[in-house]
């Protein structure tokens, strides 16, 4: 046994790493404990920063230390009179002045403590920001250096964000060109085209390259550039079909710039007393930047606006109650007319004597409503890419990214075109991609839908078929302002939504043979006389409750629905809506 070196058990390994986590703890929890209590005595010293240097140089994610440091290194800069953001400052001499080579020393050290931690976790928040800090201080940082930092830590993780957004950060200070960082992102992508930071970041920088007016907050390119950016990305996804960063890239690519401030329909009922209005997009109205102006025969008219369904919150849809002087039928005709004092627009509608009505709103097309309007250059780029997709599918045919693509590829360049072929599209993705099942049927019935009101639109009519088409949700209802009768039969919704409440037309809605269980949104419609809901989810009449606000509901059909089992339930619903002439159980 003699001269042999002893082997350790794994329970005596086991009990030696306790043991030595046990000394390391004490340690740590000691070195935190005395921090703790010298910066609460005021002594912040170069023994705080050995001590906190101690502790995150094993842990840089304790955030309250890096803050005592920070505080340590602004106490040294008072004590020695000198700062480092600007050494020339001094407001008269002091009794001790550090020298500059003593300030470069310490920040040198800091700088170099620093990238220790970063070693150590190269995504700590708290190591990141604290050399933010420091950075932000010196007259003059030798950003290049920090930018070839940042080139060594995307070596080993080109995913880090943490180093991507302290690199933008290091750009905008050193004023480096766009065209530099966005050939820094075409050495990242040609090495690995699965980097979501680097085709993220290009996305970042093109609009900077190519600003384009009237493009919106996102930005969108111009047509060569689109064409560059199309021919780098279809590279990727034709490399390496399977990673989805190219995928999301190519999306936003394809993007359109927001619509621009319009007020889409305007509506004056002489019946309800009220006007009602429609915009491209939710606001709310009252706000200091939200303001809305109403003109009656050229007069301003001061009244207060609300939502259709009661809640002050942003909405498309906005209404106001007119007094009788604005609808006097002696005269011949009432102009109306709201301004928009944000989107700086406006729109007008005339009602005539003897008419209960009157509405004005937009001569939509496809282009205007639901996308922006393409040039023919750019149809010619987008035909080619749905192209392409199209002869990867047959090399790809489960690749979800790639059947996902087309369909946005066709939509984009003609919905009703290519509407039935978008449907088969769908059926095969969602064979491919059962766990977004559900999101795929959402989309569906989202571009359904818009289908359905460019249709209605195109033939200048104010009733809406929408059965039989597999609906999940429903969208796009502030279209429906005009809408009189609307047909949601055989469907698979589950609620009526509260965006619902924009119908303020609506006289008859059919919603039979779906799985509705809530009828939260059928509230507040002035119009509305027949509902048939047969052979829904209904369980309870307290669903029934909204129903209520509907002043002119005359014919109720719930035949089907599991309430209708209930003992007495005409008598209560009876008593629920005793202005519904006839229910139907």
């Amino acid at each position: 046994m003699h001269g042999r070196l002893k082997v350790k058990t794994s329970e005596e390994q086991a009990e030696a790493k306790r043991l030595e986590r046990e000394q390391k703890l004490k340690l740590y929890q000691s070195a935190t404990q005395a921090v703790f209590q010298k910066r609460q005595a005021g002594e912040l010293d170069e023994s705080v920063l050995e001590l906190t240097s101690q502790i995150l140089g094993a842990n840089p994610d304790f955030a309250t230390l890096w803050n005592c440091r920070r505080e340590v290194l602004q106490q040294l800069e008072t004590q020695k009179c000198v700062g480092i953001q600007d050494l020339r400052r001094l407001p008269w001499p002091c009794a001790y002045t550090a020298s500059p080579e003593e300030l470069a020393a310490l920040v040198k050290a800091e700088l170099g403590f620093l990238e220790s931690c970063l070693r150590v976790n190269p995504k700590s928040y708290g190591t990141w920001h604290h050399r933010c800090w420091l950075l932000g201080r010196l007259p003059e940082p030798n950003w290049a250096r920090e930018l070839e930092l940042c080139a060594r830590f995307l070596e080993v993780d080109e995913r880090n964000f943490h180093c991507w957004d302290y690199r933008r950060f290091v750009a905008t200070q050193a004023a480096v060109p766009p065209a530099e960082e966005l050939a820094f992102t075409d050495s990242l992508i040609t090495r690995n085209f699965s980097n979501y930071s680097s085709w993220h970041y290009r996305s970042c920088l093109l609009p900077q390259l190519h600003p384009q007016p009237d493009s919106g907050p996102q930005g969108r390119l111009p047509e060569d550039v689109l064409l560059k950016e199309l021919e780098l990305v279809q590279n990727a996804f034709f490399t390496d079909p399977n990673d989805q960063s190219a995928w999301f890239y190519h999306r936003w690519l394809l993007g359109r710039a927001d619509p621009q401030d319009a007020l889409r329909c305007l509506h004056v009922s002489r019946d309800e007393a009220c006007l009602t209005i429609s915009f491209s997009r939710p606001l709310l109205v009252g706000s200091r930047t939200e303001i809305l102006l109403l003109m009656v025969d050229d007069s301003p008219l001061i009244v207060e606006w609300r939502t259709p369904d009661g809640r002050n919150r942003p909405s498309h849809v906005w209404l106001c109650d007119l007094p009788p002087a604005s609808l006097n039928d002696q005269l011949p005709q009432h102009t109306f007319r709201v301004i928009w004092t944000a989107g700086d627009v406006q729109k007008e509608c005339v009602l005539l004597k003897g008419r209960q009505e009157g509405w004005c709103r937009d001569s939509t097309t496809d282009e205007q409503l639901f996308r922006c309007e393409l040039s023919v250059e750019k149809s010619t780029v987008l035909q080619s890419e749905l192209e392409s997709c199209k002869e990867l599918q047959e090399l790809e045919p489960e690749n979800k990214w790639c059947l996902l693509t087309i369909i946005l590829l066709m939509r984009a360049l003609d919905p009703l075109l290519y509407e039935k072929e978008t449907l088969q599209y769908f059926q095969t993705l969602k064979a491919v991609d059962p766990m977004r099942a559900a999101y795929l049927d959402d989309l569906r019935s989202k571009f359904l839908l818009e289908n359905s009101v460019l249709k209605m639109e195109y033939a200048e009519v104010r009733v809406l078929h929408l059965a039989h088409k597999d609906l999940t949700v429903l969208c796009h209802l502030e279209q429906l302002l005009l809408v009189t009768h609307l047909d949601l039969s055989h469907n698979r919704l589950r609620t009526l939504p509260p965006a619902l409440a924009a119908l303020r037309c609506l006289e008859v809605l059919q919603a039979s043979d779906n799985a509705i269980e809530s009828l939260d949104g059928v509230t507040n419609l002035p119009r509305l006389q027949e509902l048939l809901l047969c052979n829904n989810r209904l369980q309870q009449p307290a669903a029934l409750q909204p129903l209520a606000s509907c002043p002119r509901l005359v014919l109720l059909n719930l035949q089907g629905n599991p309430l209708c089992q209930a003992m007495g339930i005409l008598e209560h619903l009876a008593e629920l809506l005793p202005s519904v002439g006839s229910i139907l159980t």
